[in-house]
């Protein structure tokens, strides 16, 4: 199989398999590092409530993350302690046409930081959720909504 553009730096991979129709099917995701395997997921899980996940509480999940390291190496590289940071993201879906689509995603970040008044530390969130690697993916295309709460 012909590759096309550059090698990548680091790639990660992830897989899902379905069965059945959208409505009565079910499926599952699973990571490459076996964190998920074989995750169970399906149209009650994405659309109403049922025990399993959802692309969207994956997604959320995976910006949490993203974000939440962007934002220590940010803070650490001004000089800055970050002793506790916890992000929470919810991904919103909104109707559009015949579908859905992500339409907003929302971080809260709480964070625990030496040597940072409440100013700075909001510069740092702002700047960390523009810059982290799954804000870019998102840019133009979902709103990124973020709270920053700097705890005594």
């Amino acid at each position: 199989m012909a590759r096309l553009g550059p090698m990548a730096d680091i790639a990660r991979k992830a897989s899902a398999h379905w069965t059945g129709d959208l409505m009565k099917g079910q499926g599952t995701v699973s990571t490459g590092s076996g964190t998920l395997k074989d995750a169970q997921y399906s149209f009650k899980t994405r659309f109403q409530e049922g025990v399993g996940t959802n692309p969207e509480e994956l997604l959320a999940a995976a910006h949490a993350g993203c974000f939440t390291m962007q934002l220590s190496a940010l803070l650490a590289g001004h000089g800055h302690d970050p002793q506790d940071l916890r992000t929470e993201a919810t991904c919103e879906m909104v109707r559009d046409g015949a579908g859905f689509k992500i339409s907003t995603m929302r971080l809260t970040i709480r964070g625990k930081v030496g040597n940072i008044d409440g100013a700075e530390f909001e510069r740092h969130v702002g700047e960390a959720a523009k810059l982290c690697p799954l804000s870019r993916v998102m840019a133009g295309n979902v709103e990124i909504v973020h709270e920053a709460v700097l705890e005594g």
